[in-house]
């Protein structure tokens, strides 16, 4: 069983979040790893942009400005097998 950790991508965000509401507020924004990719107008661009990137992550998708979401575990992680 494998689990997705954005630990990194969250303290990223909230390192540059004084940079990213005075440029980006409202937009959404992609984080890998240690850094800010870029802003996007809608989460549909943003994911598809970072899926095409990164493929299954991790990455965070955030709209800068808005409060934070708290989602249950079951949506945070997800297995991933693979099949012969």
């Amino acid at each position: 069983m494998s689990t997705v950790s954005l630990d990194r991508e969250m303290a990223t965000f909230e390192r540059k979040r004084q940079e990213l509401e005075a440029d980006h507020t409202g937009q959404w924004v992609v984080v890998h790893d240690d850094d800010f990719v870029c802003a996007y107008d809608s989460f549909e661009i943003a994911a598809e942009d970072a899926v095409r990137r990164f493929g299954h992550g991790p990455y965070l998708i955030r709209q800068v400005g808005a409060p934070p979401l708290v989602l249950p575990a079951s949506v945070i992680y997800n297995t991933i097998r693979a099949t012969d």
